[in-house]
């Protein structure tokens, strides 16, 4: 049985690579909304994971105090991008056609066990599946970002959007609602997220204990979100502010307006 993970990151390198195809000097270095990086850095980056998948290291190179890192990681990460930011859009498009194309190749070949075995994740020790379908999530922002960087929106829907949206909600809701924007015990929070198909998400908030993800989504919540899939995921991206998201008329907050505002402007949880 093929594993559903290789499809979806089949399907968002190819949108990927498809979004590359003709772009100018100018549109492969135009700034996107993830910090500090270009259409081509993000193109970068995703060689730079997948090279550092299959075993191969970036080139030794000084990364410097750019504010946009706060990590080992993020330096890792600004590795590849340095490595690849002076060299031709084409050529990067190129290695990313190749290490993708490895990469699905070592992935069909894996053996059923091999998925099943726990290790490294972003997200702690997890099965190598739970990791591409991280995978999939980063690859997918990616996408979106160089997708708004060349205003061209889309991709928001099919397995690839589906997976990564839910881990948004099942990841990061209960950790909004009831962390960063601290809603009151006894509190609900309903975001009807519209697409294809439609997210209707539950968090309350118990008198004692933790924000949660309810099963029965309440018919009178204390505040209901209303926004599309884009505005979502750019608002739990960081990419986008909640002021912008309500000045552009993408988001309608029905109930306890006051709460409403602060969980839109405290939704991201991931940059």
């Amino acid at each position: 049985m093929t594993e559903s993970v290789i499809t979806q990151l089949e399907s968002v390198w190819a949108d990927i690579a498809e979004l590359g195809e003709g772009l100018t000097a100018a549109e492969w270095n135009r700034p996107t909304d993830c910090p500090g990086w270009s259409v081509k850095d993000n193109v970068a980056h995703m060689i730079g994971t997948e090279n550092m998948l299959r075993g191969v290291q970036p080139p030794p190179v000084e990364v410097g105090n750019a504010p946009h890192v706060h990590n080992d990681f993020g330096k890792f990460n600004e590795q590849w991008v340095l490595t690849y930011r002076n060299r031709p859009g084409a050529d990067v498009l190129a290695d990313f056609h190749e290490v993708t194309k490895s990469r699905l190749e070592a992935l069909r070949a894996l053996p059923p066990e091999e998925w099943e075995k726990e290790g490294f994740t972003p997200e702690g020790r997890a099965p190598y599946r739970r990791f591409m379908e991280i995978r999939v999530f980063d690859c997918w922002y990616h996408d979106q970002d160089i997708r708004e960087a060349l205003d061209r929106p889309g991709f928001l829907e099919g397995p690839a959007a589906d997976l990564s949206l839910h881990k948004i909600v099942t990841k990061g809701l209960p950790y909004v609602v009831g962390k960063k924007a601290a809603v009151p015990p006894g509190s609900t929070v309903v975001l009807d997220i519209i697409g294809e198909p439609a997210i209707a998400a539950a968090v309350g908030v118990p008198p004692a204990g933790r924000a949660a993800l309810l099963d029965v989504v309440p018919d009178s919540p204390t505040v209901r979100i209303h926004l599309d899939r884009r505005t979502f995921a750019r608002l739990a991206g960081g990419r986008w502010s909640g002021g912008r998201a309500r000045a552009d008329g993408w988001v309608k907050v029905e109930g306890d307006a006051t709460l409403g505002k602060r969980v839109i402007d405290r939704l991201a949880f991931t940059i």
